[in-house]
């Protein structure tokens, strides 16, 4: 792990050797150079995804109007996760974000799991997102002959070398990546607010309100679809947590990251609750299909030109943006892990950039495994690990909210003091918000399919953690007794 801190009174009893004062001994060596407009639109990056270009529409129909309910419903769940990772930050900012608070609050079995797991979730994101942009991209004529596998290399391969060069390097991708977004959502809401107070037509009829009332109300199929779409809804926002691991890597993260954070409500108020009830406005909910974008389906039947290609470029740029935040955060996550012993030692390895390159090659790797699955099963690769990554998801929040909810009752103890921004309303909070992570697995069971085959590999994932466990704690215990005693040379580093 890493050395403790020389105080001049002994500190008080902790359960293992982590001091909260002394950073994780994995944020050594890493650059400064996150400006706040990285961060800010590293936020919004990973609020706005193809959950809402892409998603949206097929939630559209079959959960209507109240779709919007479902997406505020889960974004202010998100917000919560994202406000109390946001108070453990400023009380210790780390790139090993919530790995690191794991291993302060949870123990070091904690980390093993919380890392692992957030490992599977982006490694099994990244395959998908590589998919995605395969998939995208065969939409040009121009592409159409290239091998589905063949695009999703050279995404992996651009992406890749993009991370292993500066954390500078990716904060400007991100920043412009999040920008191409914003401005399309931005575009596309102006067209709809324009379209709605001059009553234009839309396919052949006016929008406004009564475009709901007369096709059904606000929940035209009852509230079953709603409360059913809230499992696909939830990892619309599966992306807001990297502001954490981001924190280790800018100069004032306790200026930064609440800005970051508060920002979060009002984009998710007004970017998916606002386009979701725009769009309802605008035609009835049936005229949308999960076959396409909705944006696309109303700037078609307006005659926008191009609007197919514009879309369609928004969404592969969300895809890019997503696997580059992959490969990003869990080569930070790595890197912690490895320096406490739980993952492979090479994992931690550092250039001259100042990049952990070897968490990051890891993550890569498996994405090549990705590629080879879109040559084997190129139309069933994207659901695959999609399925998979959101047993990741749910598992990292719920992570984050136990690891606040011990950090509250020690501040209640009087062994460490809560920063000035916290999450108001702890214990409760942290609470129904665990509640509502396990309605989600819930529901994944009970919607049969892909959701139950989903939810029956979490014995299966449980059996390889405990395996894994086994494998690594022998090394963990000499990590933690080798910091313990001052002996922490930092493994992993070649600068």
């Amino acid at each position: 792990m890493r050395k403790e801190a020389v105080q001049d009174t002994p500190p008080p009893p902790r359960e293992h050797p982590v001091d909260a004062s002394s950073p994780d001994a994995g944020d050594a060596g890493y650059s400064k150079d996150l400006k706040s407009r990285h961060i800010n639109m590293i936020a919004i990056g990973g609020a706005i995804g193809t959950g809402l270009f892409l998603g949206a529409g097929g939630r559209l129909a079959s959960a209507g109007p109240a779709l919007a309910l479902a997406y505020a419903v889960c974004g202010l769940f998100a917000f919560f996760v994202v406000r109390a990772l946001g108070e453990l930050v400023l009380h210790r900012p780390s790139s090993g974000s919530f790995v690191s608070y794991a291993r302060e609050f949870l123990g070091e079995k904690g980390a093993y799991t919380a890392g692992w797991m957030y490992v599977v979730n982006w490694s099994t994101t990244g395959i998908a997102d590589i998919t995605a942009v395969a998939l995208y991209a065969h939409y040009w004529s121009l592409f159409t002959e290239v091998p589905q596998w063949t695009l999703a290399l050279v995404a992996l391969a651009v992406v890749l070398s993009v991370n292993l060069i500066s954390v500078k390097i990716f904060g400007e991708m991100e920043f412009w990546f999040a920008i191409i977004k914003v401005a399309a959502l931005v575009a596309f809401m102006a067209i709809g607010i324009f379209l709605l107070v001059t009553q234009q037509p839309v396919d052949g009829q006016t929008p406004g309100l009564h475009v709901i009332a007369d096709n059904g109300g606000f929940f035209p199929s009852g509230l079953l679809p709603v409360v059913v779409v809230l499992q696909g809804v939830v990892f619309a926002y599966a992306a807001v947590e990297l502001i954490g691991v981001t924190a280790g890597e800018t100069a004032e993260p306790h200026k930064v990251v609440p800005r970051a954070v508060n920002s979060i409500m009002w984009r998710v108020l007004v970017f998916y609750v606002g386009s979701v009830v725009l769009l309802a406005l605008l035609i009835p909910y049936d005229g949308y299909s999960a076959s396409e974008s909705p944006f696309v389906t109303v700037l078609s039947k307006i005659g926008v030109p191009a609007a197919g290609d514009v879309m369609n470029l928004v969404v592969l740029t969300a895809a890019m943006s997503s696997l580059n935040s992959g490969l990003y955060s869990t080569g930070r996550i790595l890197r912690s892990m490895a320096m406490a012993g739980s993952a492979p030692r090479w994992t931690g390895l550092m250039n001259r950039h100042q990049v952990p390159y070897g968490g990051i090659m890891l993550t890569a790797a498996v994405c090549v495994l990705g590629v080879g699955l879109n040559y084997v099963v190129p139309g069933e690769a994207f659901e695959i690990v999609l399925n998979i990554a959101a047993l990741g998801v749910l598992t990292t929040w719920a992570i984050i909210m136990l690891c606040h909810l011990v950090f509250v009752r020690r501040a209640r103890e009087g062994r460490l003091a809560r920063p000035s921004y916290q999450l108001p309303g702890s214990p409760f909070v942290e609470l129904v918000t665990l509640a509502f992570l396990a309605g989600v697995v819930v529901l994944m069971w009970s919607d049969g399919g892909v959701g139950r085959r989903t939810v029956l590999l979490i014995p299966v994932i449980a059996a390889a953690l405990v395996v894994g466990w086994f494998a690594v704690r022998g090394r963990v215990r000499d990590t933690a007794a080798s910091a313990a005693s001052g002996d922490t040379a930092p493994a992993g580093d070649t600068r």
